[in-house]
């Protein structure tokens, strides 16, 4: 195990990493800043709609997803290119993959929101 804090002492710094990492996805990429916004815009749209708190829960969670699912993406795609530029299958695979889990999460929200609303 690697030596480092423990207890609360840890949380604290876990949190503090957690608030780094955030910044820098928002100053570093796009994709999850228009993402961020897209998830405050439409849950204030939410608060308007003809939906249940049961239901409005279910569209915000899908739409928290997409930002979850591109941060992993964009961990992934910041290892595959620290490891090298130069063009390589598996990394290009690995970057490939990511965006199709952005994408997927992506078509769950659309989903979701169509069958709460029709």
């Amino acid at each position: 195990m690697k030596p480092g804090a423990t207890g609360i002492k840890r949380v604290i710094d876990a949190a503090g990493y957690s608030v780094q990492g955030l910044k820098a996805a928002w100053i570093n990429e796009a994709a999850f800043r228009q993402e961020l916004v897209l998830l405050v815009v439409l849950t204030v749209v939410t608060c308007f709609l003809p939906v249940t708190k049961f239901e409005q829960l279910a569209m915000v969670a899908s739409m928290f997803l997409v930002v979850i699912v591109e941060l992993i993406n964009s961990a992934i795609e910041a290892t595959v290119d620290r490891i090298g530029s130069e063009h390589h299958e598996l990394s290009g695979r690995a970057k490939d993959i990511g965006s199709a889990a952005v994408f997927v999460s992506m078509c769950f929200v659309a989903i979701t929101w169509l069958v709460i609303l029709l």
